[in-house]
């Protein structure tokens, strides 16, 4: 049997395994939530760390702690943040009461027991780590410091990671000709350098959206306490904790412009998962381009090769698959599904305070991380390493009826498209009926018919 010790809060006794460094509060949190057995992030609680030995050295400043108290706070606290063991500490599931108290009392009864352990200060949960603080204001800060962090250091890192690949292989292919398509019809010449280029511009795209909203997520509700009013915290603390926070990342953070919005909305979260949504739906569309242009190999359009990884059947031997791109788009849908949670989570902010924060920073935090992922995935095991089937690509390319477009300014939509359907019905190059069928010659059709030319109209 597990030995136990005895703990007691507010509303009496509760048994705690002997072992834990929490106490009453989280453990009657793991018996009330037995929902999921998911935890929250684990970066979630290391930004919840952070903020509490911030917010202790800036209560020394402001002398509503002693010297003796603020220090064992932060020497517990670099103390869990430098041993991933200590983890197992923080059990409490996500869906948990919608404040999120249950994490933040959590943190604060651990490091109460841990650092009155190591510095022999009797340090309370309430009275010294939860100082000028609030569940209210540091769950909403600890979700976006969290979140500032996992997108500054995880997401647009891996992001610009995937746009250099892809540019890498625009410029080796620029000049490599392909049918393009519309409608997944075969349509006007394109290069691949063209449409790396269109993949490159979206993931672009999307990592200025990202640090456009990086500014937002730097604001904190610490200092609002319990409703936004800043009860039971000096005027300065706020300001003072944020630049202690600070100086422990590569990010400045501060005092939000209105507590009050902090706390009762999550509008800044919605905003950044619609963000994350945008570059999920922009790897989606990469994806299902590589796994079309892959296809095959003999009876699809097998224009590229992907990187062979692993076997694709369990009963058809020699298959392979385009594994990474599926992964990827897997990693999408999830991202999409998340946007959802979150803004059904983000409109629950009722009065004062949302009531679905822990969902908020789980579903967040899960979709950086999968998208930090699966960039870097995609860009180094599909994109750097695809071949080109030139023979395919160039076979398909001369005999595409669509060439006739381009014949358009010189005999006109209606004969252009007699052209184009008689060539596709005998099988045969628009060069040769265009020449039988128009009085151009043929050396001025092999100009106007030039795939490559053009594909570089806008030149």
């Amino acid at each position: 049997m597990t030995t136990t010790r005895t703990e007691q809060d507010s509303m009496g006794k509760v048994d705690v395994p002997a072992d834990a460094l929490y106490g009453a509060q989280t453990q009657r949190a793991v018996m009330n939530f037995p929902v999921s057995q998911q935890r929250m992030p684990t970066r979630f609680i290391k930004a919840l760390l952070t903020i509490k030995k911030a917010a202790a050295q800036a209560n020394r400043d402001l002398e509503s702690l002693s010297s003796a108290e603020a220090e064992a706070i932060v020497t517990a606290c670099d103390h869990l943040l430098s041993d991933e063991n200590l983890m197992q500490h923080f059990p409490v599931d996500v869906f948990q009461t919608g404040s999120g108290t249950s994490t933040n009392m959590n943190a604060n009864e651990v490091i109460a027991a841990l650092g009155s352990r190591m510095d022999e200060v009797e340090l309370r949960p309430n009275d010294h780590v939860n100082c000028s603080q609030s569940s209210n204001d540091v769950i909403p800060s600890s979700i976006h410091v969290s979140a500032a962090l996992a997108v500054h250091e995880h997401l647009l890192p891996a992001l610009q990671h995937l746009d250099d690949s892809i540019m890498a292989r625009a410029t080796e292919l620029a000049d490599v000709c392909k049918t393009g398509r519309t409608h997944l019809m075969d349509a006007m010449p394109i290069t691949f350098g063209q449409v790396l280029s269109g993949w490159s511009t979206q993931i672009r795209d999307n990592i200025i959206r990202l640090k456009a909203i990086e500014p937002e997520l730097q604001q904190l509700a610490l200092g609002g306490t319990a409703v936004g009013t800043g009860v039971n915290a000096p005027p300065e603390f706020a300001a003072t904790a944020c630049r202690y926070l600070s100086a422990d990342y590569p990010v400045d953070f501060m005092p939000s412009i209105n507590p009050f919005a902090a706390m009762s909305s999550q509008d800044v979260a919605v905003a950044l998962s619609g963000c994350l949504k945008t570059s999920a739906v922009s790897l989606m569309k990469i994806s299902n381009d590589l796994r079309w242009m892959n296809s095959g190999p003999l009876a699809g359009l097998a224009e590229i090769r992907l990187p062979e990884l692993q076997p694709g059947s369990s009963i058809m031997p020699g298959k392979v698959n385009p594994v990474i791109p599926e992964s990827t788009a897997m990693v999408a849908a999830q991202v999409i599904g998340n946007d959802a949670t979150i803004a059904l989570a983000g409109q629950s902010g009722n009065f004062e305070l949302n009531v679905m924060l822990p969902l908020v920073a789980y579903r967040l935090l899960d979709s950086i991380e999968l998208l930090g992922n699966a960039a870097r995935l995609l860009g180094d095991k599909a994109i750097a390493g695809f071949t080109v089937n030139h023979e395919t690509i160039e076979s398909a390319l001369h005999r595409n009826p669509i060439l006739a477009t381009a014949l358009n300014p010189y005999i006109g939509y209606l004969k252009a498209a007699e052209i184009a359907k008689k060539a596709y019905a005998e099988g045969r190059p628009v060069l040769e009926v265009a020449e039988e069928l128009t009085d151009l010659s043929r050396d001025q059709l092999t100009q106007i018919l030039n795939p490559v030319a053009l594909t570089n109209k806008l030149d």
